[in-house]
Formats: C-alpha cells, structure tokens, sequence
C-alpha cells in the first residue's frame, strides 16, 4: 500500500546517553529514520538526552529537544509540538520503554498520536514474559521451562521444583540489564532482586538454564500486508550462558546445515508474523549442538544492536526499511538503493563472513566493573560448536591476520 498521508509531524525519540550494552547503534539506526522521516516529507521533531550523537545534529530534524528521557519529558515535548505520530522502535529499549508507558496510560490516544510500525499488543506480546510465553504456546514453539514471576518468593518455589541452575530474564530491559544465571540460592536472591528493580513491569522470568546449547539469531523483516523475508542469521561463537552483547557473532552461521538453518529460519517467520510485527525484528534461539532440538529465547520487536551488525554486514539498510514500513509502505514498493531496480522484498545473500568483536571502553568508565558475570571459561575453551566454528573461521577467513586460539 502507499504512504498514509495523513503522518505529517513524527516524534522520534532517541537512546539516550552512551553506556556500556547501549552505544552508536541506535544512533545510527535513529540517524537513518530522520532521514527517511524527511525524506518524505515529514516534520521530524527529535528528542535525545544525549548531544554527542549524529542524530542530534540540527540538520537531521525540525526540532531537536536535548532533554532527559522521561516521561514528564516526552509527555511536555508533545503537548508542545502536537506530532500526530510516534516512532518508538528506532531508539533502542528506551524508545520502546517510554512510548509503552505513554501508550498505557492513555496518553497519546488523549493527545491523538499514533504508534506507527508494530503496535501496543505486539510489543507486549514480545516484551511481556507471561504473553510471550502463552503467544509461543498457542503457535506449538518450543520454549525452556520457565514460569514468570513478580517477587522473589515464587522466584525461590520455582527454582526448587526445576533445580538449580536457572537464567533470570527480566521483562522490558536491554542487554540483559538485572539479569542472570544463578547457581546457588543466593544468587538466585540477589538476581532476582536486581531483574525485579530493574523491569519496568516488575517481572522476570525464571528458566531452567540450558548453557551450553548454540545461540543463534535471526534478523527479520515484515510489513503492514504480512510479507516477511529474513535479512541474515547470526551464530554466537558463545553458547548460551554468555549475553551475546558479549559474545563474538559471526554472520552467515558457520555450524548450521540447511536442515537446522531452514527450520530456525521457517520458526522465525512463524513467530514475527504471530507478532504481527511490523518493521525489523530480532528473533534469538537455543539450538541443542547434539540434535535438531531448539528453543525460542526472546523475541525484540524493534531494532536492535544485532540490527546494525545485520545491516553493515548485508547491506541492508533495516533502519531506513523499517521507517518506510511505519509509514505505510510494504517490502514490494520500497526500492533497494544501492542496485535501483530490485526491491526490499528480496532476501540479501553473503559470500562473505562478518565477524563483530565486543569492546568496552573502560577508559570512559573508570568505576565500572571489569568482570563479565556468570563468564565461564570451560565454556569457551570446551564447548563444541565454539571449537567448530573457530575451526572454520581458521580455515576460510583470517580476521585481521589472526588466529582464534
């Protein structure tokens, strides 16, 4: 379908300050959205608590607000400016965090404004512990024995009938923000309480740990019609146990045969469309190295940090998709750039392999703790799939003319 016309003035909201788990990604996915915001025409109004990004730069919107990211912040930005849209998927958890919480409280239907791309349900159906759980449930995918909880008593019950260890996953946060894996009682106490704070819905999820299984992800893109194409798979050269914001990720996967790949990629368009997500999504599973045995994770139901890796990697621009989809636009109308005749609809191919290497500078960030929690080093020195998958990587790619031991 073509662009509704009746979107003239949208609200971006951007991520916020630079920390660790949360740096240029979303700046540049939120660089690309008012671009193509303006591109079309559109009156952009930007908000971002932070003035070292390229997004606040003043020729990349109208009206650029360099304000904290609160709600009493954002609720005084639209009573101003009156933008009959938001964006709230292109900046990050924050973003997402912020226009849920206006939603719900009948903000924006008050004010009249609009969520464009994947709207309230499929956000809380992704992001909700409990309705994702029951979502995965009624497609018949697999999901680890998990059960969602609201305080540390039910925490301890479950733990005690699963046994230990379990993963705490808190609801709405970004890079595993109060989460963990908890071996002991008390860590599951102490885990529990920092994923209890840290939830905006004060929820986690408490799941029987599988660490050791692959970690895989698939980036996917669906429109308003329903068309879905998967835009390229990751493999973590950690297994599960290890928060792939620290893991080394490589793009295509190095360890999957077709049959694994075409079933976790049939899963992941099973699942976006479940969603009724529209826009770029992230879809994470545990794959048992020993069989054909996988586990759905989470689901992100906006961009994500994977979403820029995905998108240098292919040459998919998924942010500047994703916005034209918010707009209205479907994939078989939105036309791929770079070759001028082709369409967004067509599933990029790589000949290549993209390795992402984390970094944390802690020169910025002289106080911050150094250790990487629940790290297991026999994870990383014995666990098959990370042993095959060096061993490939040796074999066909030397990364910056090294060696991974």
């Amino acid at each position: 379908m073509p662009k509704n016309n009746n979107i003239q003035k949208v609200l971006v909201i951007g991520s916020g300050p630079i920390i660790i788990g949360q740096a240029a990604e979303f700046d540049y996915a939120g660089t690309q959205a008012c671009r193509e915001l303006k591109k079309e025409g559109i009156e952009v109004v930007l908000i971002n608590s932070n003035p070292a990004t390229i997004m606040t730069d003043k020729n990349m919107a109208d009206k650029i607000y360099i304000e904290p990211l609160t709600v009493a912040t954002v609720k005084k930005v639209i009573e101003k400016e009156n933008p009959d849209s938001i964006l709230p998927n292109l900046g990050g958890q924050t973003g997402l965090n912020l226009a849920m919480e206006l939603a719900e409280s009948g903000f924006l239907e008050e004010h009249n404004v609009r969520l464009l791309g994947t709207g309230t349900e499929g956000i809380k159906n992704a992001e909700d512990r409990q309705a994702f759980k029951d979502m995965m449930e009624s497609i018949n995918e697999p999901c680890i024995a998990s059960k969602v909880v609201e305080n540390i008593e039910d925490a301890i019950d479950f733990t005690r009938e699963i046994g230990l260890p379990v993963i705490i996953r808190p609801a709405y946060t970004l890079g595993g923000t109060g989460g963990g894996i908890a071996t002991t009682m008390e860590e599951l106490e102490e885990i529990a309480n920092s994923g209890l704070r840290m939830s905006r819905v004060h929820q986690i999820l408490v799941e029987k740990c599988i660490t050791g299984w692959k970690e895989i992800e698939y980036e996917v893109m669906r429109d308003s019609s329903g068309n879905c194409i998967t835009i390229c798979n990751m493999e973590n050269i950690d297994p599960v146990g290890v928060h792939t914001g620290d893991s080394i990720v490589v793009a295509p996967s190095q360890t999957l045969a077709d049959k694994e790949y075409q079933m976790l990629r049939t899963s992941a368009i099973k699942i976006i469309s479940a969603l009724k997500i529209e826009g770029g999504c992230n879809v994470q599973f545990a794959l048992n190295p020993n069989s054909f045995e996988y586990a759905v994770i989470e689901v992100n139901p906006r961009v994500s940090r994977s979403s820029a890796l995905a998108s240098k990697a292919t040459g998919y621009p998924i942010a500047k998709v994703a916005t034209k989809i918010a707009l209205g636009y479907t994939l078989d109308e939105i036309k791929n750039e770079v070759t001028g005749k082709t369409y967004a609809c067509f599933e990029p191919v790589l000949d290549y392999v993209v390795v992402k290497i984390p970094k944390w500078p802690f020169k910025k960030f002289l106080t911050a703790n150094r250790t990487l929690r629940n790290a297991n080093e026999s994870n990383w020195r014995s666990h098959g799939n990370c042993a095959e998958l060096r061993s490939r990587l040796n074999e066909s790619h030397s990364f910056f003319g090294r060696k991974y031991g």
